[in-house]
């Protein structure tokens, strides 16, 4: 055993590592990873699987930018009352999505959205309510942009609820906070989702 001695160090400095990049991440985007830490704290291996299911959040194909976050904006919502929602709004801001689109996603405003992104949100909405119109509006999205992009705003949906949920059930989910969109505080419509 004595051959290696640099693989007991290992997991420690896997986990500072780890570490670095959680407060490199709280940095760049102002968001509380404490809830990462303390799954980080209890077990590496149960870090890494989370760290590994994240991919799923980044397949975006064939799916315009502001179909996919308006779906996982609003899957969000249902979930979490604003750090998570805050974080995909200045995630999706960073990306070139607008203020304005992003406010009526938020508020529930489907008449202020593109067709498009209407159908998003009401894809959303009814997967996550598991409505019957999940049907007919899955079929209009794969006509309109294909198989992968039904599977990009599937994956958008399942991760942005997630974050919220994990956070809430290790007990870092307490604090709710306004959502601002460009400077402005935008009030929230949970019921629509």
């Amino acid at each position: 055993m004595s051959r290696l001695p640099g693989l007991r160090r290992l997991p420690g400095m896997l986990s500072w590592i780890l570490r670095n990049r959680l407060r490199a991440f709280e940095r760049e985007w102002e968001y509380d990873m404490s809830y990462a830490r303390a799954l980080l704290d209890a077990d590496v291996r149960a870090f890494l699987a989370f760290a590994k299911a994240q991919g799923m959040g980044r397949y975006r194909k064939d799916i315009p930018r502001d179909v996919g976050y308006a779906a996982g904006i609003t899957a969000m919502l249902a979930e979490d009352c604003g750090p998570c929602t805050q974080l995909g709004v200045t995630m999706a801001l960073r990306e070139g999505m607008s203020a304005r689109v992003l406010a009526a996603v938020v508020r529930g405003e489907l008449e202020e959205l593109s067709e498009d992104v209407r159908l998003g949100v009401e894809f959303a909405r009814a997967v996550i309510s598991h409505a019957p119109a999940a049907d007919e509006l899955r079929e209009r999205i794969v006509a309109t942009w294909g198989q992968r992009a039904l599977v990009s705003l599937a994956f958008a949906i399942t991760m942005s609820r997630v974050y919220p949920t994990l956070k809430y059930a290790l007990g870092h989910g307490k604090a709710c906070q306004r959502v601002v969109i460009a400077g402005q505080p935008v009030a929230v419509l949970r019921e629509a989702t």
